[in-house]
This record gives C-alpha cells, sequence and structure tokens, in this order.
C-alpha cells in the first residue's frame, strides 16, 4: 500500500546519505559495499546485510510492485552492541582506546625486546670465543631463523585483519585450534619465562653493583631475589596502569638505549688512558683485529654451538609487536614493517658492536698498571700486548688475568666514554625487556582464554577498562615469572625460552608453508616478499636448532606439545576459523576421489556404500547405528532424508548442522544429505544416482522395515515396495532392517518432550527439536551393547554374490560383535545333507571367513502350519480384488486404479511361493530365537507381483522375531573372491 511504499522510499533516502546505492538491476538489490563483509561481532552499530535470494526473489510483489520506489536494497538491519557500548551511551561520550602506530606499537617495541642483557654482558665475551668471524656468522644465523620467521609473520599478518594475541592468533587461525591451542599456552608461559630472565639479567647486574661498593643486603643469590622481586613488581605496577603509561615508559628506555650507543660508539674514538690499557682497550688498532678475527676457544663451553646457543636468545624478540597486535591502529601494515626494520636496526648493532670491541680490546689483560713496560725493556714477553708496551704473559701463563675481552664481562663499560652510561643501558635493555614480555604473555593468554579450547582457564579472559587490559592475565603472569625470578639462576631459565620460542616460529614458519601449499583462495596476504620454500626450511631449521642448543630442553617441549595437542584433539572444540589444515583435508579428498576414479573396480576391494534412508537420524538411531557398525573406517555410509511436499519440509542449513553434530557425537561416520521429493519413491530414485562422488557413490540401499504397512494407504504402500524394485532395476543392493519395536522413536521423543514442560500449550519447533537432540543423545540402542558369544544367524537362501556373508563378517570385526558367532543356514536335500555341508564349508573357508558352523535346512518344502499361513492371508485380505470385480474387465481397470490389488489369479500363481516364505519364517523362529542378529536373503520380485502381495512376503519371513533380523540382497555380482588376482 501507499504507506508501504512511503516507508520505503524513506529508507532508500536513508541509505543513499549512508553512501549505499541500489543496484541498476533492483531497487531492491545492493551494489557491493565494505559492510556486508565486516563481521557481526565487529561493530557495535546499525549494520546492513545485502538481501537475501528470497528477499529478491519476492522483490517484484513487495518491493518494486510501488513504481520502482522500493527499498534500497542494503537488506535489513541487524544492531551488534560493542561491549561497553551501553556504559559509553549513559556518559553521553565514547572513550576511544589507545592504538599504538608501527614505529612506538611495534619497531620501537621489537628492538628493545630483542636488546637485552646478552647484548651487554655476553656479545664481547662471544667475540672473544669464537672470533670476530664466526661471530657475525653466530648473529647472521640467528637473524637467518628470526628473518625467515619474520617474513612469515608478514604474511600471515597480512591476510585478514589481525585481532589481539599475537603468535597464537596467527598460529590457531592458520592451523586451527590443534596446534594454535598448544603453541598459546607454551608461548604464553614462553613470554612469562621472558621476563623473569630480564629480570634475573637485571637483578644480577644490580648485584655486581652492590658487591663492587660493598653494600650487599644478604648475600649475592638472596640480593637478586630481593631485586628481582622488586623489579617486577615495579614493572606489573607499570602495566596495570594501562598500554599508554607502558609505551612511554618502553619510549624512555629507548632514549636511554639510543645514548648509550653513542656512548660506546664514542668511546672506541677516544684514547685509552694507562688505566684502560691496562684492562686491554687500545682503541683500534690493526693487529689486535686481525689476532681476534679467529677463534679462541676456551673452557668447558668452547665451542660453536654452545656460543650460539647463548647468544640466540638476544634475537628472539621479534613477535614483541605483533603479541599487541589488538592495541595497533593498523596491524597489517604495522607488523611487517616495523618487524623488519626492528630485525635490520638490531642485526646492524650487533655486528658493529662485535667487530668495534674486537678491534679495540685484547683477549686478556691484567688490568695492573705495573705491567707496562720500560721503553728499553729486554726481557722474556709473549703475546700481543708486548707490541702495545704491556706484558700480560703472567697472567696469560696462569690463566689468572682479570680483564680482556676472554676474562670480563665489562668490556662495554671499559671501552665507552662514560661508563655509568653502559650500566644505565644495560638496566633499560633488561627492563625494556621485562616489561615488553610481562605485556605480550597476558595479551596472548587473554586470547587463548576467549577462545574456550582449554577448561578452567576462561577467567583469566577477563578484560577490563577502553584498552581491555587483562588484568586477571596479569597477575598470573606475575606469579610464575616471580616464582622463575626465585630461582635466580639465569641458566636454568635460558634453555627453556629458546626451546619454547623457536618453537613457536616453527610453528609460524609451517602456517606459512601450509597455508601457501594449500592453494587455498581464501590465501591472498598483501605482503609479497616471502616463500613458502623459505618459510620451509625455517620451520625444519628452527626445529633442528632446538635439539642442537638444548636437546633436553627440546623434548620436555615437545612432550608439553603433544600432550596439549593430544587433549584438543580429543575434545574437538567447536570452533571454525578456515584454517589451512581444513583446506589441506579438502584438497587430499579432492586428489584422492579424482585418482580413485581413474582406477577400474576389483572384487577385493568392493565395499558395501549405503545410502540410508533414515529420514532426521535422530528419529531413528537404530538404523543408523547398524548401518555405522559395519561401514565405519571402511566404507560410505550416507543418511538420506527425503523431505515430502506434504510435510510443508525446506531444507535449512541449521537443521543439517544440527544433525550432522547428532552424527559426530554419536560417533557415526556419515554423511548427511536431505533431498526435496515429492514420493520416497522419486526421492530414493534421484538419491542413488545423484548421491556420492566418482566412485564413492552408494551400491547398497538400506531402509527400514514399514511396520504399519496395514494400516496405512495403499498407495504408500506402493510406493515403498516401488522403491525396492527401483533398487533392484538399478542394479544396486537391497537391505531392509526390521526390529520387533520398530526403528521411529518420533513418538517416544514426544512424550518425553511433552513431560518436560509443565503446561499443555503447543512446544514450538525449535524448542522441540533441541529436546530431542538432548533426549536422543541418551537413547542406546541394541547395537550400541555388547553381543558377547550370541550368535550372528545369516540364512543364505539365494547366491546374491556374497553380500549376505560380508556384512557379517564386517560387524564381527568391530569390538561389540567379535565374540559372536556366525552360523550359516542353506537350503538342502536329506539325502545329500553332508555333502552340501562339506561343500558350503569348503567354499567358506576359501573365502576365508570364519564361519562357526554350517546348517543344512532339509525341511523347506514342508506345508506351513495352517495358523501361520491364515496369519498371512488376512494381512493381505485388505488388498484383495473383491467379489464381482474377478471378470477380466473391471480387475484390469481396478488394478490399473490401484496396483497394489491381488487377484484370485496372480494369488494362486503365487500361493506356493508364499508358502515357502511362512515356512522359512517358521523354520528362522526355530533355529535363531536366543540370536543377536537374524540374515535372510530377500526375494527378487518378479514382474506381475502386485507390491502389497511383496510386502507381505516381506513381513511374513521377518515377523515374531525378538532381535533384529536384516533383509538383504546383493545385485548377484561377486563381492568376495578366493583368488589373490
Amino acid at each position: 500500500g501507499p504507506a508501504r511504499c512511503l516507508g520505503q522510499q524513506s529508507d532508500r533516502r536513508a541509505s543513499r546519505q549512508d553512501g549505499r546505492r541500489p543496484s541498476i538491476y533492483s531497487t531492491m538489490d545492493a551494489v557491493p559495499h565494505l559492510e556486508f563483509y565486516c563481521n557481526a561481532t565487529a561493530t557495535g552499530r546499525l549494520r546492513r546485510s545485502r538481501p537475501s535470494l528470497e528477499t529478491l526473489r519476492k522483490a517484484f510483489e513487495d518491493g518494486e510492485s510501488c513504481n520502482n520506489t522500493g527499498d534500497s536494497g542494503t537488506g535489513s538491519l541487524s544492531t551488534v552492541p560493542e561491549q561497553g557500548e551501553e556504559e559509553n551511551g549513559a556518559e553521553g561520550k565514547t572513550t576511544e582506546p589507545v592504538r599504538f602506530g608501527w614505529v612506538t606499537g611495534v619497531m620501537i617495541r621489537c628492538m628493545l625486546n630483542i636488546w637485552g642483557v646478552i647484548l651487554f654482558l655476553r656479545l664481547s665475551w662471544i667475540t672473544s670465543q669464537a672470533g670476530i668471524l664466526l661471530t657475525w656468522v653466530i648473529i647472521l644465523m640467528s637473524v637467518l631463523v628470526t628473518s625467515i620467521s619474520s617474513l612469515s609473520v608478514s604474511a600471515i599478518a597480512t591476510n585478514g585483519r589481525v585481532s589481539s594475541g599475537g603468535g597464537y592468533f596467527m598460529i590457531s587461525r592458520t592451523l586451527g585450534p590443534e596446534m594454535g591451542g598448544p603453541i598459546g599456552m607454551v608461548f604464553s608461559f614462553a613470554n612469562a619465562l621472558g621476563c623473569a630472565l630480564n629480570t634475573v639479567g637485571f637483578s644480577e647486574s644490580v648485584r655486581d653493583l652492590l658487591v663492587e661498593y660493598n653494600a650487599v643486603m644478604v648475600d649475592e643469590i638472596n640480593d637478586v631475589r630481593i631485586v628481582g622481586t622488586i623489579t617486577v613488581t615495579v614493572l606489573l605496577l607499570i602495566s596495570l596502569a594501562g598500554m599508554e603509561w607502558e609505551s612511554k615508559t618502553q619510549v624512555l628506555f629507548f632514549l636511554v638505549l639510543m645514548v648509550t650507543f653513542a656512548n660506546y660508539f664514542v668511546g672506541t674514538f677516544i684514547p685509552a688512558t694507562p688505566q684502560k690499557q691496562s684492562k686491554g682497550f687500545f682503541g683500534y688498532r690493526v693487529e689486535i683485529f686481525v689476532e681476534n678475527l679467529l677463534p679462541d676457544w676456551r673452557g668447558s663451553e668452547g665451542n660453536f654451538f654452545q656460543m650460539f646457543a647463548i647468544f640466540f636468545p638476544s634475537a628472539i624478540g621479534i613477535l614483541a609487536g605483533a603479541n599487541i597486535s589488538g592495541d595497533l591502529k593498523d596491524p597489517q601494515t604495522a607488523i611487517p614493517k616495523g618487524t623488519i626494520m626492528a630485525i635490520f636496526s638490531t642485526t646492524m648493532s650487533y655486528l658493529l658492536i662485535s667487530i668495534t670491541a674486537g678491534a679495540c680490546v685484547l683477549r686478556d689483560a691484567s688490568g695492573n698498571l705495573n705491567d707496562s713496560l720500560p721503553v728499553n725493556y729486554s726481557g722474556p714477553c709473549e703475546g700481543l700486548g708486548c707490541k702495545l708496551g704491556w706484558n700480560f704473559t703472567k697472567c696469560e701463563q696462569s690463566q689468572s688475568c682479570s680483564f680482556g675481552l676472554s676474562n670480563s664481562f665489562q668490556v662495554l663499560n671499559l671501552i665507552s666514554g662514560f661508563g655509568p652510561l653502559i650500566t644505565a643501558g644495560l638496566f633499560a635493555a633488561s627492563l625494556s625487556s621485562a616489561l615488553a614480555f610481562l605485556v605480550s604473555a597476558p595479551k596472548v593468554f587473554q586470547c587463548l582464554c576467549r577462545d574456550n579450547i582449554y577448561p578452567y582457564i576462561g577467567f583469566f579472559g577477563k578484560g577490563y577498562g577502553k584498552n581491555d587490559e587483562p588484568l586477571r592475565a596479569y597477575i598470573l603472569t606475575y606469579f610464575i615469572a616471580l616464582a622463575f625470578i626465585l630461582i635466580a639462576q639465569l641458566n636454568v631459565i635460558a634453555p627453556l625460552i629458546s626451546n619454547f620460542f623457536l618453537c613457536s616460529y616453527a610453528l609460524i614458519n609451517f602456517s606459512c608453508f601450509h597455508a601457501s601449499i594449500t592453494n587455498s583462495p581464501g590465501w591472498r596476504p598483501s605482503f609479497k616478499y616471502y616463500s613458502k620454500w623459505t618459510a620451509l626450511f625455517g620451520s625444519i631449521i628452527s626445529v633442528v636448532l632446538m635439539f642442537l642448543l638444548t636437546w633436553w630442553a627440546a623434548l620436555i617441549t615437545f612432550g608439553i606439545i603433544l600432550f596439549l595437542f593430544g587433549y584438543v584433539t580429543y575434545k574437538k572444540p567447536e570452533v571454525n576459523w578456515g584454517s589451512s589444515v581444513q583446506a589441506g583435508t579438502y584438497n587430499m579428498a579432492l586428489s584422492y576421489s579424482v585418482s580413485l576414479s581413474s582406477v577400474a573396480d576389483h572384487v577385493k576391494n568392493f565395499r558395501p556404500q549405503c545410502l540410508v534412508l533414515t529420514g532426521p537420524p535422530n528419529l531413528r538411531p537404530a538404523l543408523v547405528d547398524f548401518v555405522g557398525s559395519f561401514t565405519k573406517n571402511v566404507s560410505l555410509m550416507i543418511c538420506g532424508d527425503i523431505l515430502m511436499d506434504d510435510d510443508k519440509s525446506v531444507i535449512s542449513q541449521r537443521n543439517t548442522d544440527k544433525l550432522v553434530k547428532w552424527l559426530n557425537r554419536r560417533k557415526v561416520r556419515s554423511f548427511y544429505t536431505p533431498f526435496k521429493g515429492d514420493s520416497l519413491r522419486e526421492g530414493a530414485s534421484h538419491l542413488l544416482q545423484a548421491a556420492g562422488l566418482g566412485k564413492m557413490k552408494p551400491n547398497t540401499l538400506v531402509m527400514g522395515f514399514k511396520t504399519n504397512w496395514q494400516e496405512c494407504s495403499p498407495s504408500s504402500v506402493e510406493n515403498y515396495v516401488n522403491t525396492i524394485y527401483d533398487t533392484f532395476d538399478s542394479n544396486y543392493g537391497v537391505c531392509i532392517l526390521r526390529m520387533m519395536d520398530g526403528l521411529d522413536i518420533t513418538e517416544e521423543l514426544q512424550c518425553e518432550a511433552n513431560q518436560a514442560f509443565e503446561s499443555d500449550e503447543a512446544i514450538n519447533s525449535d524448542h522441540k527439536e533441541n529436546t530431542n537432540h538432548i533426549i536422543n543423545d541418551e537413547i542406546r540402542t541394541v547395537f550400541q551393547n555388547k553381543q558377547g558369544k550370541k550368535n550372528i544367524d545369516v540364512y543364505w537362501i539365494s547366491d546374491d554374490g556374497g553380500l549376505t556373508l560380508l556384512v557379517p563378517y564386517l560387524l564381527t570385526r568391530r569390538k561389540r560383535w567379535r565374540r559372536s558367532k556366525v552360523r550359516v543356514f542353506v537350503i538342502g536335500q536329506q539325502q545329500t545333507k553332508e555333502d552340501e555341508r562339506t561343500e558350503m564349508m569348503v567354499l567358506l573357508r576359501r573365502f576365508r571367513l570364519d564361519v562357526h558352523d554350517v546348517i543344512v535346512i532339509t525341511d523347506s518344502e514342508r506345508p506351513p502350519f495352517s495358523k501361520n499361513l491364515n496369519r498371512f492371508e488376512d494381512s493381505i485380505a485388505g488388498f484383495r480384488l473383491r467379489e464381482g470385480q474377478q471378470a477380466e474387465g473391471p480387475a484390469h481397470q481396478e488394478r490399473t486404479e490401484g496396483p497394489w490389488k491381488i487377484s484370485d489369479k496372480q494369488m494362486d500363481a503365487f500361493r506356493l511361493k508364499s508358502e515357502r516364505k511362512v515356512r522359512l519364517n517358521e523354520i528362522i523362529r526355530r533355529n535363531s530365537k536366543h540370536a543377536a542378529l537374524v540374515l535372510v536373503s530377500v526375494p527378487v520380485p518378479q514382474g506381475g507381483c502386485p507390491s502389497s502381495l511383496y510386502m507381505a512376503w516381506l513381513d511374513a519371513l521377518s515377523c515374531g522375531l525378538h532381535c533384529p533380523i536384516l533383509l538383504i540382497r546383493g545385485n548377484q555380482q561377486n563381492v568376495l573372491t578366493f583368488y589373490c588376482q
């Protein structure tokens, strides 16, 4: 009406004001817009979604009938309130969180995290041991690993919007929760240990100053613990003050370090005083440079890999910027640019400091001014010091030198223009690294907690304030760091940290490689300067380094990772991040399916691939459990659900997902395929033709027995039986499962659901469906129980190619059926009974089937008992043609209108066959009353057999048994062979 048109016009004007325009195809359609691709939880404001196909299909009736002045096509509005929006709205203003650019957020943070105590206390000592050349090799090897990792980080960070969580977020969203969960836990712990390591390094420096000035508080170890505890507490308070204060503190530390480096390099050009010369510093000298070029290994730690192990932790801070990705203005730009610049800058500083220290300072010096040589000294003197006017021979020979590159860790202090500035730089480097680690660990752990991958940690995921600060995780990190600070031993902490970080780098590189190799269309990183092969190399070299550095720590790391991986794999958290593992699984499935299509079928590889007409699988759990028992890990199973028009059913993805989850919870490996059809026959026919892929197609139809066939409409019986006829005509096998209480549990579920509600009001479909799911999970079927030593009786009446024997064999491979005994019944003559039994035993042995016994039935041709025959005739009485309709003309017309009708002529023609079905049922009931399962060959109906008569045969064959009975027939082609080829 006019009101609707006016409303649509106003909507259109509003949408145009928003900058969104309708498509030229339709006023209901929309042009591409960024907002349509945002996550529903990404914003807290009104968000428009594009119209659905259903909306567009109805556009002519509802939208365009008003002279094309309809809605703008931007679809319906959906409002998603952002966290904290209500509070902000109540205050009347919005508080924006603090966001950092690539310099302060990533580059400075990474540089401060990379520079640490090793730079100031160990780099000069490593130079003395390994020589300048091998020191450069050690530095460049470390940088190679971190550079490759940074390229992988950059690629992952630019493949979509990166949220908070840093390395964990990248790995988990790329490789999935199975690998992301363990590395998130380990990476968070590693960052907490990194905080402890750098705090202990700072505390040791303070302790050395206290010792130098005779101001020891308790003793050397406890002083480290006291200073460390105070330090980490102050750092915690800075962190709790917020990211803004933490960032300002980091900038202050960065400025101190810049002044320190300037002081150091200026100091190398200042002429050395006698005091400095006595300690080995002489300024730039070619002879000192040449002397220090090659290695001079000393002590038990004097080897290349030990030096590498000591240096490598100084290069591991490259993820400091990525770890606070949630606090960056533009993570996709900031992370690649800032990380790569930080690596380049810190690498240059390491290389320059090692070469300048190696060119200016001797390896050994006594620090004694009396060791200077007089002008005309002619006594014994060895070593380079003699050429420089100093005799350090005595301390070199006795290995008692206290100064020089090899003996003192304070070389940078010695070289610098003003020594205390180096101490300030050391303090700034260690404290900045400790602070960065203290901030990174809670941020990563918060993201892990919110993903609900592991139990009992969700408490630590709560955020506070405008920056969503994880205060609880800060406190947890503080106590973990404090525990390791109280150990007060750097050498205990360092190997674990190196291994944890190397493990993280290995997985980050593997994530990049795996995402690239799967050729997923969703892998489109805007950072192009990476290679999947360099990423793979980085992953492998990281694992190799883990074992070369500290093999026992590597084993501990892998043990923890495998334990956490096993837990996540077992629990299967309900998350879907579009990981590369999913893409890889798809690639493998597609590749194998295509290659399988070119392989010819062979009887040795035959598997019963079943299309099971379950309807909604949760309504026929026994049928699902039975077929799952012999197809699980063996062959294809598809649960087909034919939705009839009269049910007014629609194929809903939501319902499909629920039923697939139900199958997974029941541990049934099956596909679920709903199909819209006018009838059971049409739906089954189409499913048999269309279901599956390539060679992964059904070859056997499995149905439940129609227990109400006598009460339901004749057309329904006709439809059911014609489905069986069509299956035979399509050359498929048929299985029909019958249980005494039936298979459909709909009434039972509805009864249980109604008891759960106090009122008698109608229960809406969603509630009822959910209730059904809950109750159905608790319902156990006979096929979920252990069968013990009961019999599986196989009545192999007709040779169908062997499917009748193959199904019980597959069942006995299952744990629940393993102890069951298979008995095979065959029809024979009394005179040749033993010969026929022996012949059958030979055949079964050649098939390598473990059959307990073969029984020959010799009385199958006896007439059935009259009461059983009367019961059979009563069952079809309602389908017989009435008197007066037996004449040829009326009878033909009646059968045309009702093809299920049985004439007296047909009844007489099929009488002998009917009696044999009734007699066979008597034999089955006599021999198999205590069996766990009975399998009987299904008769193949001949042309002209009315559907109601065939249905009566199936009923007669299977009635009167308390155990499940399977009416089965193969497609008359061999599925068993005793040949090798």
